[in-house]
């Protein structure tokens, strides 16, 4: 008998999309584009009408849409757009100056974005994009055949079947040795290459497969280029899978319209991806600080205010209380109301909470379930999703596990305007933010307010519903910070997102860095996970390793399933608070990062490939991170406290011990359970400060020096920049301070070879 796998529960509601139609045998239905003719030519764009190999008659438009992007469109009408703009745009182009179309007789067409061009050959068609200097970027596959004649990979055209347009496709040459990278939180190997990442937002239960409950359709090649595709559909690459030499994409949608991105960076694709999209949204400074939660468990305001005292009577830094699920009535989630019994002076609550230094975040997603009275106010005014019938969709959002619920239909601005409100009176009583749960489940089958069907507003569908939340936030505290498990397309605007539910092991602690490392190079820099694991209760070791890790994260969380207050891990509650502050004595540097990531788009949480993009074995590395520019860190992801960690070119110095170890090579590291491998760039200069119960803004720092040479530290804070610039000059390290901060004092990390005193000036 051959090997079947056990049988597994089938999710309805989080089903996988509709799958593409299977043609015939002896159908025909695959097009690919064969020849071109010119029809228009601008200063920045081309278009051309060409034809396929099933005789359709396509427009193809390349065009400049940035410097240094170009745009393809390919699509039976020119004014074609994708689906999903029926609710949301999702890529704004943008213009450049030097942009030119130039259309010579007998030579290729050349579009030139400055630092990219695209050649487009007409007959036979082609398309290839190169940098400044003519060097080939990548290209167009010129399309693999069998001996039959048949293709084999999906070309640049659409398919059909039975007549109708189903998908549209591209391919793109790949060399042997080039990485992918991207395509959102996916927590399977950063090097995508040999893998299929398909765009469709999933309740991931866990975080160690390919399915994600961020999506992004960007990927930065190790090449030095990047490719987004703009469409809400679940759109699907083939990463050199089906063919080694050949990334396929393929779009169901109503037009392929993606951008090649210039490099020859990462950095660099994410900064052009921003002009694109949008900014990331920088977190306000206490969002940096500790989240403890509540934990999946029943609450009440007596334990929030006894968690609260614990907290500040042990000496343990932290800046936000996050309530989950019970701060509501049990079975009424997710209506927004307190619960009465358990809560009877929320107002009072939140007032005590922030005496003590705390800021509160409460636990909310967009179901709502059906035995509340507020399904029956938006039930009767239509504002949740529809069946075919019309009638409201009651789905069975939680698995069996809980009621079922309407879906708040975001399409509907009077549905926005009823949800915020009740939003906007819990920020009114002092609720500081919102975790804003789910949102990858919207039914195939479901009709939105504005026509659209589920298919189609699936992926955008968390869009919306972030946007709702973080702009009610913004308009009642001046923040837009939203603590969001799915995401899609330009959702760095919403300025925390969790890795979800991570199982409680070592693998999927390694697995949750990866979906880090990934989202970090699909433009998402402030990014999280539940630091012991979310399901079930994590060992002493494992919770004190991966409080480490989330202590050096862009954002730290403590939640679970069960209870991941320090305390009640008595025999490792010393290491795991040390850790906390660790990560409060660094904040001046982490927040100088997160400052430069939202200036510029580069992660916090850098993949090694971001500053080394040049070093193959940086694209490999993904278990291991650089936290901002100077900090190597590598997560014990393994019991026995030993790891191997790759050391990028240059001099490192082992933070512990002032060990000065060379690049460019693996090394093997033990550490004991009260510290974290963590390496400091040699003759970096670290601002530090005294850590507290809470984040501030210190008017006073100290700099650490990990060895000699001349170091540049820019600190960023509410209070403005401050720059200390350090010199060698013989025995003696000498810095120069501008800027608000007072640079106290200097220490000088015990390094070989380092300055014997510091002077300030």
């Amino acid at each position: 008998m051959p090997y079947r796998p056990p049988l597994v529960t089938h999710e309805y509601f989080v089903a996988d999309p509709p799958e593409l139609p299977v043609r015939a045998r002896g159908e025909g239905g695959l097009s690919a584009v064969t020849a071109a003719e010119l029809v228009a030519a601008d200063g920045a764009e081309v278009m051309v009408k060409a034809v396929t190999t099933a005789e359709e008659t396509l427009v193809v438009q390349v065009g400049v849409a940035g410097e240094g992007v170009i745009r393809v469109r390919l699509s039976e009408d020119a004014t074609a757009r994708p689906r999903s703009e029926g609710a949301i745009s999702l890529v704004t182009p943008g213009t450049y100056p030097g942009a030119r179309a130039g259309v010579e007789p007998g030579e290729p067409i050349v579009v030139d974005a400055g630092s990219l061009r695209a050649e487009i050959s007409l007959a036979p068609w082609h398309l290839r994009f190169t940098d400044a200097a003519g060097k080939t970027l990548v290209e167009q596959d010129r399309g693999h055949t069998d001996i039959s004649g048949r293709l084999r990979t999906l070309p640049f055209g659409r398919s059909s079947s039975n007549g109708v347009p189903v998908a549209y496709h591209e391919s793109f040459a790949a060399a042997p040795d080039e990485a992918f990278a991207g395509f959102g939180e996916s927590f399977t190997r950063l090097d995508k290459r040999g893998q299929r990442p398909l765009m469709w937002n999933f309740d991931a239960f866990g975080a160690e497969s390919q399915r994600a409950y961020k999506n992004i359709p960007l990927y930065v090649s190790s090449g030095g280029y990047g490719v987004l595709v703009d469409s809400g559909a679940p759109t699907e690459f083939d990463v050199c899978q089906s063919t080694h030499s050949v990334v396929q994409i393929i779009v169901p949608d109503d037009v392929m319209d993606y951008y090649v991105i210039a490099g020859p960076t990462p950095s660099d694709v994410l900064d052009r991806y921003d002009l694109l999209t949008c900014r990331p949204s920088l977190p306000p400074k206490w969002a940096f600080g500790t989240w403890i939660s509540s934990g999946f468990c029943v609450d009440s305001q007596e334990r929030v205010l006894a968690r609260a005292r614990t907290i500040r009577e042990r000496g343990i830094p932290c800046d936000v209380l996050h309530l989950d699920t019970y701060w509501q009535t049990d079975g009424h989630w997710s209506d927004l109301r307190w619960d009465p019994v358990n809560f009877p002076d929320p107002e009072g609550m939140l007032a005590e909470l922030k005496d003590m230094g705390f800021r509160v975040c409460l636990w909310m997603n967009p179901y709502i379930s059906h035995l509340s009275p507020a399904f029956s106010e938006g039930d009767q005014a239509g504002y949740f999703l529809k069946n075919q019938s019309g009638e409201t969709y009651v789905a069975d959002c939680w698995h069996g596990s809980f009621p079922p619920c309407g879906i708040v239909d975001f399409t509907n601005p009077r549905a926005v305007e009823w949800f915020t409100g009740l939003l906007r009176d819990l920020l009114r009583q002092g609720v500081d933010a919102f975790k804003t749960d789910f949102a990858e489940g919207v039914p195939a089958d479901s009709v939105a307010f504005n026509g659209m069907i589920g298919t189609d507003l699936h992926n955008v569908y968390t869009l919306l519903f972030n946007d709702a939340v973080s702009a009610v936030t913004r308009d009642v505290h001046g923040h837009d910070l939203v603590w969001a498990r799915s995401s899609y397309l330009g959702g760095q605007r919403h300025s925390a997102q969790w890795g979800g539910d991570t199982y409680t092991s070592y693998a999927a602690m390694g697995s949750t860095i990866r979906g880090g490392l990934a989202h970090g190079l699909s433009g998402v820099p402030f990014w999280s996970h539940d630091a012991g694991g979310f399901t079930g209760r994590p060992t002493d070791d494992l919770y004190v390793r991966w409080t480490q890790f989330g202590a050096l994260s862009p954002l730290l969380r403590l939640h679970g399933t069960t209870t991941r207050e320090p305390w009640e891990f008595p025999a490792v509650e010393e290491p795991a608070v040390d850790a906390l502050k660790l990560r409060y004595r660094l904040m001046p540097y982490i927040y100088s990062a997160a400052v430069e990531a939202a200036r510029t788009g580069a992660p916090m949480m850098r993949a090694m490939c971001v500053d080394y993009p040049d070093d193959p074995v940086a694209w490999q590395a993904d278990l291991q991170y650089l936290l901002g520019r100077d900090l190597l860190v590598a997560p014990m992801t393994a019991p026995e406290g030993t790891r191997r960690v790759y050391l990028p070119r240059g001099a490192w110095v082992d933070y512990w011990t002032g060990e000065v170890l060379e690049g460019a090579r693996y090394i093997t590291v033990g550490k004991p359970l009260d510290q974290i491998p963590l390496f400091v760039r040699h003759g970096a200069l670290i601002p530090v400060t005294t850590p507290g119960d809470t984040v501030d803004v210190p008017a006073e720092i100290t700099l650490v020096a990990f060895g000699g040479g001349d170091a540049t530290a820019e600190i960023h804070d509410e209070d403005g920049v401050t720059i200390a610039v350090a010199t060698t000059d013989g025995d003696v390290l000498r810095v120069a301070v501008t800027g608000p901060k007072r640079v106290t004092g200097v220490e000088i990390a015990p390094v070989a070879g380092a300055p014997v005193r510091a002077v300030i000036s």
